[in-house]
């Protein structure tokens, strides 16, 4: 895909495409991904492979970000850093939510890592400031308290102990939202849950996300699907 010249009224639409699929899955709408595909075919003339292909990397992009991405449609990697970012910022600015950004820096390293004898770099030993407005979205802080007192010192994930104390002496476990609320989730203790931050970094970026989120809803009966 790092060939294909993209507009953004091409990836503004797919983009939509995408979240909307990604919407009706989640509430258990039957979907049919070939419909979505057709019709942006007719808008804008490539193939459904193409489309399908452009899918997929919007998936690996979500997966950068820490976001969930669409069954079905796994990650693909083939994008290059420009076009990740400029799919990062139309995914933040569908869903209204701006974060810093990450997509073309994670590219940039994944690209990096994988050169034979790559050289020592130099760095930077005085790196620039950048300011960038980051919108936070208000929480209950009794959701966490609650299910923090519900895990009482053990992740639902793994449901080994929690594998330190907190500066407070408390067990220390993080919340995490199973549907995230930049994705329209609720703030809401029937969509929360406490994980280790080995279980966390692995809902948000490990290649078995989608499996590790389906245990979760078959055995936190407090979880229900929006």
């Amino acid at each position: 895909m790092d060939d294909v010249s993209w507009s953004d009224e091409e990836l503004k639409a797919s983009i939509e495409a995408y979240v909307e699929m990604q919407r009706n899955e989640r509430t258990g709408q039957l979907i049919v991904k070939k419909q979505y595909y057709k019709k942006l075919v007719e808008m804008f003339g490539r193939s459904e492979r193409v489309f399908e292909s452009l899918m997929q990397n919007i998936s690996y992009v979500l997966s950068l970000m820490g976001r969930g991405w669409m069954s079905g449609l796994k990650p693909a990697r083939d994008i290059g850093p420009l076009v990740a970012a400029r799919i990062e910022q139309l995914l933040e600015q569908i869903s209204g939510q701006k974060a810093v950004p990450v997509a073309a820096f994670e590219i940039a390293v994944r690209e990096a890592a994988e050169q034979k004898d790559l050289p020592k770099p130099s760095g930077n030993p005085r790196p620039k400031r950048r300011r960038i407005s980051v919108a936070q979205l208000e929480r209950d802080p009794n959701v966490k308290a609650w299910v923090l007192q519900q895990a009482a010192g053990t992740c639902e994930s793994c449901e080994k102990p929690a594998p330190f104390q907190g500066a407070d002496g408390s067990p220390y476990l993080e919340l995490h939202y199973v549907q995230g609320l930049a994705d329209g989730g609720a703030d809401a203790v029937s969509n929360a849950v406490a994980l280790c931050p080995n279980c966390h970094r692995e809902i948000h970026y490990g290649a078995n996300a989608q499996a590790v989120e389906a245990w979760l809803y078959d055995t936190v009966q407090r979880l229900e699907r929006d």
